[in-house]
């Protein structure tokens, strides 16, 4: 996934979050009026997500970022309701394909149905824009726990897409997420066991848990230490 910011560079640094200032700070635009939950939803969380950044002319680094998911479960079975916000930044056409894809494969694999949930997506940050796959499998992974009154834990963070057999597909860039998600101060990232044929060989950090993962269910099992859903 890359994350695409405004020009200058006083704005990619306010714009790339790393760790707890800027949880405060979407922790205070979730309470405010302007992000009243929408129409159909009860609950709403901040999820990170893991992604690169690239200044012109410079060699990619990788970033922390956040976005911010309003859900809701309906009476009625009429499908998934999916709905991506504008603004203040946004998500690319790929990405937004991406996640709905790995929800429906998600739910899916564990044997749910998406079909009466509302899910209402935003990038809280002005000017960004959200490209590429890699945070699919994190935002679909925390729908499901939302769904099932489980908590994604706030230290733990997922990079990686979902293959329509229910595996956690590779990504790029992994090294460069990993020290991000160090540097942000997460405690676990979970990775795709197959690895990108681009990547190089690289070696984990000290101060994080890199847990490679094959499955959706073993995914969510390590995103929350909870027990897998059951389907219903």
């Amino acid at each position: 996934m890359a994350l695409c910011q405004p020009s200058s560079r006083q704005s990619r640094r306010r714009l790339i979050l790393t760790g707890i200032g800027w949880l405060a700070l979407l922790g205070t635009l979730t309470a405010s009026p302007a992000w009243a939950l929408p129409d159909g939803t009860d609950q709403q969380q901040i999820i990170p997500i893991l992604g690169l950044t690239q200044d012109r002319g410079a060699a990619p680094t990788g970033s922390v970022a956040h976005v911010l998911m309003a859900f809701g479960a309906r009476k009625d079975h009429d499908g998934l309701a999916l709905h991506f916000r504008s603004g203040p930044g946004r998500f690319s056409h790929l990405a937004q394909t991406a996640i709905e894809q790995a929800i429906r494969r998600s739910t899916h694999a564990l044997g749910l149905s998406p079909d009466s949930w509302t899910i209402v997506l935003s990038v809280p940050y002005p000017g960004m824009t959200v490209y590429g796959e890699s945070l699919s499998a994190m935002v679909a992974l925390s729908a499901v726990a939302m769904s099932k009154g489980d908590a994604v834990l706030p230290d733990h963070v997922m990079t990686g897409v979902v293959t329509p057999d229910g595996h956690i597909g590779p990504v790029g860039g992994v090294s460069l997420k990993v020290v991000a998600a160090m540097q942000a101060h997460m405690r676990r990232i979970l990775i795709p066991e197959e690895p990108d044929i681009a990547d190089q060989d690289w070696t984990t950090p000290f101060l994080i848990q890199v847990s490679p993962v094959r499955s959706v269910r073993q995914a969510y099992q390590a995103l929350t230490e909870a027990d897998s859903p059951a389907g219903h």
